[in-house]
């Protein structure tokens, strides 16, 4: 039986994105609640390291740059179980979501 490499790698790229999804709107669900606690700080350390292995990976995940030895598809979501026009402005969205949070919780760090 011949393992589909590809999608090996589409499967565990959307169950990183699928945990970072749990990350952020768990962040944003605590700051906008006030809910400051440990666990707020994990998510963002999390998302923190995720930034830093993108910026040493010029702005490409790891499993991406794994993918494209088994695909030469010019799709954005060659390399992940999404919609294409969801895989192409992954980082933007997220990104956003991420600085409200962030935004939020200085707020409350400020104002507390």
């Amino acid at each position: 039986m011949k393992i589909d490499k590809l999608l090996i790698i589409k499967s565990i790229h959307t169950a990183v994105w699928l945990f970072f999804n749990v990350v952020i709107f768990y962040l944003l669900y605590a700051v906008i609640i006030n809910k400051i606690d440990h666990w707020v700080w994990i998510c963002v350390s999390l998302v923190v390291l995720e930034g830093i292995v993108l910026v040493l990976f010029k702005m490409f995940c790891p499993l991406t740059i794994i993918a494209r030895k088994y695909s030469n598809s010019t799709k954005d979501n060659f390399d992940i179980f999404l919609p294409n026009w969801l895989a192409k402005y992954n980082k933007i969205i997220y990104t956003s979501i991420f600085l409200i949070a962030v935004g939020i919780l200085i707020y409350r760090l400020i104002r507390d």
